[in-house]
């Protein structure tokens, strides 16, 4: 029963470090002009405007088939917001 619990934390320690990994990555565009992303991470897949009247940029890639989606939130001065990260490591 210890050895499960222990190996469960390690699992759960490993998955915190690569999303705070992420974090830190896509953190960096907070506060760019939406160039800037669009220059490093290229065309995105999907691009609308939401409910608050911001653009979202997604980009969808795969990563040993397992999908994953970044979306980022633009403002009307066309800078970077914020970002939600899902699948993705």
């Amino acid at each position: 029963m210890l050895l499960m619990i222990t190996g469960c934390q390690t699992i759960k320690d490993k998955t915190d470090a690569i999303v705070e990994k992420e974090n830190e990555k896509l953190s960096k565009y907070i506060s760019k002009p939406a160039s800037v992303l669009q220059m490093e991470l290229g065309k995105p897949d999907e691009d609308f405007k939401n409910s608050k009247g911001n653009f979202e940029l997604i980009y969808n890639t795969k990563k040993y088939g397992i999908p994953c989606e970044r979306r980022f939130e633009i403002n009307s001065d066309n800078i970077v917001i914020g970002f939600v990260s899902n699948g993705c490591f």
